[in-house]
């Protein structure tokens, strides 16, 4: 970690930057092409948390004894968490557990290139939102605009649907079930976004108490459920490489890698712009959708992401300069 800690806090920033958009924009195409394989939702979710926890367990526990063995009175929890118990839940509820399985679930009912729109391109109005509301910050006009854009954006989209389902009953569509989805997992993520920004953590410890959550939470119940038959798991049936891929690329990839990049960046930029920072990840996962999913883009869609991308463009435009608040992550 030597190396690392020789980086300047821009530096770090900035390639975190990086690094989270690359992973947000595959995750979106490859989490909808794969929503329509074998395995459920729940299932993938599961996937996620193992492969996550294989790397990251180990982690927390070398970690934890570090911890203990400098300072014994250290506040950690539930024998691997580097944080407090309630942070450790908190984080894990909202920033795991939740956001995983609204996602996945939304996946299953709409396309890739809403969820674009309604996960990451929601993404700044909601976490500008809980940061007035819970760390106090001041809106200026220029970023009033662009929220709004956003929220014009995701209700041309959303609302859309909405309407389509209610106008043409018959036709059974469930694409409003899903774009609800997204805009509950984008809300998720929002809440886990500025929980880090408000107490300042770091990116490595706070992506291993979320997982430590995941593992004792959501493993049992899932275990249990199955179990009793309330819930039909496609592990017996699903192919390996299907199980595999899973379990390797949502972990190792959208938890560990991205869930670091995600946080560190928001040490840097803050929750706000961090989250403004990804302006290009609803038009390059909507033109994946297109080009490697064969997702067709109508009028309201496309009218709804260039809303969408001009609103964070336009909050970006407003906001002042980032500064770094803390220095890069020791693990």
């Amino acid at each position: 970690m030597e190396f690392f800690n020789r980086l300047s806090p821009k530096t770090i920033g900035i390639t975190s930057a990086i690094i989270t958009i690359a992973v947000w924009t595959s995750f979106i195409v490859v989490a909808r092409f794969m929503a329509l394989k074998s395995l459920t939702p729940l299932d993938i979710v599961l996937c996620r948390i193992v492969g996550a926890a294989l790397v990251l367990l180990p982690w927390g526990y070398f970690m934890v004894r570090k911890m203990r063995a400098e300072n014994p009175q250290a506040i950690t929890s539930l024998w691997i968490s580097p944080l407090p118990l309630k942070l450790t839940v908190t984080l894990g509820l909202f920033g795991g557990v939740g956001y995983a399985v609204l996602a996945y679930s939304a996946f299953t009912f709409a396309p890739a290139a809403h969820g674009s729109v309604l996960m990451p391109g929601l993404l700044p109005l909601s976490t500008a939102l809980l940061s007035v509301l819970l760390l106090g910050e001041m809106l200026n006009r220029g970023r009033k605009m662009g929220l709004l854009l956003i929220l014009c954006g995701g209700v041309l989209v959303g609302g859309a649907s909405i309407w389509q389902a209610y106008a043409d009953s018959a036709s059974g569509s469930q694409v409003w079930k899903g774009d609800l989805l997204f805009v509950c997992a984008s809300s998720c993520w929002a809440f886990y976004t500025v929980l880090c920004r408000k107490h300042k953590l770091e990116a490595v410890p706070t992506t291993i108490a979320v997982i430590v959550f995941c593992v004792l939470a959501y493993i049992p119940l899932y275990a249990l459920l199955v179990g009793a038959g309330v819930l039909v798991s496609k592990f017996a049936t699903a192919p390996l490489w299907e199980i595999l891929f899973q379990t390797f690329w949502q972990g190792l990839g959208s938890v560990v890698i991205s869930g670091i990049a995600f946080t560190q960046m928001i040490r840097y930029f803050g929750p706000v712009r961090s989250t403004m920072i990804t302006a290009l990840v609803p038009g390059l996962s909507a033109l994946g959708a297109v080009i490697f999913l064969g997702e067709p883009l109508g009028w309201n869609l496309m009218v709804g992401l260039g809303l969408v991308t001009i609103g964070i463009i336009v909050g970006v435009r407003a906001a002042s300069a980032p500064k770094a608040l803390v220095g890069p992550a020791k693990a």
